[in-house]
């Protein structure tokens, strides 16, 4: 059992932002998740932050998601060290899929809102796209899709580490980058959904939440 404990914890990785932006986040997600149901969260990346919000906002359940197979495999490894009821097992989600997996096998309870944290700036803009698509697809009248990351606002970074973060980010692949936030809000009204706020957040960032018509 220890060996097959220190295998899991091999699986492990940590985005180092989880630490410092958690509780700006969670606070937020107090303020507009359902108080119950299954929250789906897509590209949950290390899993961290499922771990982090599946225990404060219980009894909800959270749904982790991510289409590449070593972050699934981290998901499950921090699962392991509390092993929640209210966590779901992670599934394998592509938001440019035209079917998603919780359309297959829907979860129990019924999805009742979704979260994305740091996605969009990291992936091409079909992904987010096919995001909202999904949404509307899924979520309920009245539930919530709740959005994190940096923004450019009427066409323009709001701060110079932006600037330089979206540089860095299409030099890595030019198909990423910071998206204007006006074309993220108009993909969602094509969509079915509607826009509700913004709430600034630290380091330049923003919680971007939406509803389903």
């Amino acid at each position: 059992m220890k060996h097959e404990n220190n295998k899991k914890k091999n699986h492990k990785k940590i985005a180092p932002a989880v630490a410092r932006n958690r509780d700006p986040i969670l606070k937020v997600l107090k303020e507009c998740m359902p108080p119950e149901g299954t929250i789906l969260e897509i590209a949950s990346g290390s899993g961290e932050h499922a771990q982090y919000f599946t225990e404060a906002l219980a009894p909800c359940c959270w749904l982790p998601s991510d289409p590449d197979q070593s972050s699934l495999d981290s998901i499950r490894a921090w699962w392991w060290d509390k092993q929640l009821n209210n966590i779901l097992p992670a599934v394998k989600i592509d938001s440019r899929d035209a079917l998603w997996e919780v359309e297959k096998n829907p979860p129990t309870p019924a999805i009742e809102a979704m979260v994305c944290i740091n996605m969009i700036h990291i992936s091409p803009w079909d992904a987010t796209i096919g995001l909202m698509k999904g949404a509307n697809r899924i979520l309920p009248p009245g539930g919530i899709l709740y959005l994190y990351g940096p923004y450019k606002v009427d066409g323009s970074h709001t701060a110079p580490s932006n600037e330089a973060f979206d540089q860095n980010l299409k030099s890595r692949n030019p198909d990423w980058g910071i998206k204007n936030l006006e074309d993220v809000q108009e993909c969602a009204t094509q969509n079915g959904l509607t826009f509700l706020k913004t709430v600034e957040m630290p380091a330049n960032n923003l919680s971007v939440i939406f509803r389903k018509d």
